[in-house]
Formats: C-alpha cells, structure tokens, sequence
C-alpha cells in the first residue's frame, strides 16, 4: 500500500476586485482612541476636495463612529434588488454597521460573524464609480484586519498615531501587519500632535511631538503631516461636520487637504 500522501493547503484566492472602486485605501492605527476615525473622515473629505469621487467603510462593527461624525445619525440606508444604497453627506459616500443597528444597542457578534458583515458592506453595496474607497480600520490586529486584507485588493494604508510612546508601539505593530499581508504604508500621520492654548497663545506638547515622524523616519515611510489637538476639531466631529467640510479654509482643514493631497499623490 502506498504511503499516504501529506494533504497540501489550498492556496489562499488573490483578492478581488470591487466593481466600479478605483482604489482601496486603509486608515489604521492599532490601538483606540488616538482619533483615527475622525482623520479618515476628514481625509476622505480632503480627497473629495480635490475632486476625487470618494466614498468611505466604517470596518469597526462593535464601535461605529461615522454616522455621527458625517451627520447621518438615524438614517438607514435602502435595499434595493438585495444591494445596499450608501447613505451620503457632504459630496462623499457612507457604509456603516452603525446606520444599520440603532446606535445604542451592542453588537456581540463572533469573529465570522464580523468578517461576514464586513464583506457584505464592501461587496454588497452599490458603490457605483469611485476612485478612492476609505476603510476606517477598527483598533487591534485581529480576524477582521486579516480577513479584510486578504479579501480586499487594497492599495495602501495610512497609519494614525498620536505622540507618545504607548500609542506608537501599538501603530507599529499595526503597520506591521500591513506589512506581512503585501500592503504597502503610504505614510504616518501624527494626531494630537500639539496644543495651542485658545487664550494665551502657548503651545503645548500634551502628548510629546514628533514620535510619528520619527517612526516614520526610522522604518524608512513616508510622514505625511501632523494635526493639532483643538477643540474645534473635535467639537466638529461630534456634531456631524466635520472640520474640512464646515470651515475648509482654517487652518486645521488646510492640514487634512495637505496630506489627502500626498496620499492622492501616492494613489497615482
């Protein structure tokens, strides 16, 4: 009798593409509460600006974020021949676990069960002609980062981190696990970068300043710029317009429509 023969993995499918989506691009950070979020919203804004037909997915099924920040708190979105409509808010395109389940009630959901809506949001909606696709990350490096990246045809990712220590090991970590999946890092955004006092005019480093910059430079990225910590811009998130929309000519609008016009660069 002939020795069994060892059984051979399958070879994991090469992901497809999204019909009618130009380009994919991730907004990650790999830890909570650094404002991501509200840096892929206004960074999805700043392509829109430049004329960029854009559209962008909340991925974070457990805490949905966009809907409150783009003003679309209680709108769902309409099902039409079993494919999702996107909600849309100033010029761009909204997915959101968020506008489907009201906003107070949790989602206690299995990791399948989250990579199975999160490729029903991303294949099962009708984007229509887009050239530029956001995908605000949820925080981690789990079953939904992985699933997503092997699914998706992404073109890069930008990773978002404030100063200090603990948030940039935890970014780092996150880059690298674009990194091992074949997803290139189009550069580092440092949030919360500085302070500048409303009445006196002192700046403070709240956070330390620098640290993304640095990271960047010493694995050899691209830093695409630095947002302030001011209340305006979260003040602005929180009411559902967002800071590049409501006062594009300020100065913290400038610094998102900045770097969207690098990252637009490094699309092509």
């Amino acid at each position: 009798m002939a020795a069994d023969q060892p059984h051979s993995r399958p070879k994991p499918q090469p992901p497809r593409e999204i019909p009618g989506v130009g380009a994919v691009l991730a907004v990650a950070s790999g830890k909570g509460g650094v404002g991501k979020s509200t840096t892929a919203v206004n960074l999805a804004l700043g392509l829109a600006a430049l004329g960029k037909k854009v559209a962008i997915l909340d991925a974070d099924i457990y805490g949905p974020s966009i809907p409150r920040m783009l003003g679309l708190g209680g709108q769902t979105p309409e099902a039409v021949d079993r494919k999702i409509t996107p909600l849309e808010a100033f010029g761009i395109k909204a997915m959101s676990m968020g506008s489907i389940i009201p906003g107070d009630e949790p989602v206690v959901w299995r990791g399948p069960m989250v990579t199975s809506a999160l490729d029903q949001m991303l294949r099962g909606v009708t984007w229509g002609d887009l050239d530029v696709l956001v995908v605000d990350f949820p925080p981690g490096t789990g079953d939904a980062h992985l699933s997503m990246t092997q699914k998706v045809p992404f073109v890069g990712a930008v990773i978002v981190s404030t100063p200090q220590d603990i948030a940039l090991l935890d970014a780092k970590k996150g880059a690298a696990m674009f990194e091992k999946v074949g997803v290139p890092i189009l550069g580092w955004i440092e949030n919360m970068s500085y302070f500048n006092c409303p009445h006196c005019g002192e700046r403070s480093d709240i956070f330390g300043h620098g640290g993304a910059k640095h990271m960047a430079e010493e694995t050899g990225m691209t830093f695409l710029g630095e947002i302030p910590l001011d209340i305006r811009i979260r003040k602005t998130s929180d009411d559902g317009t967002p800071i590049v929309a409501s006062d594009p000519d300020g100065d913290h609008a400038q610094a998102y429509r900045a770097i969207a016009a690098k990252v637009a660069a490094k699309l092509g």
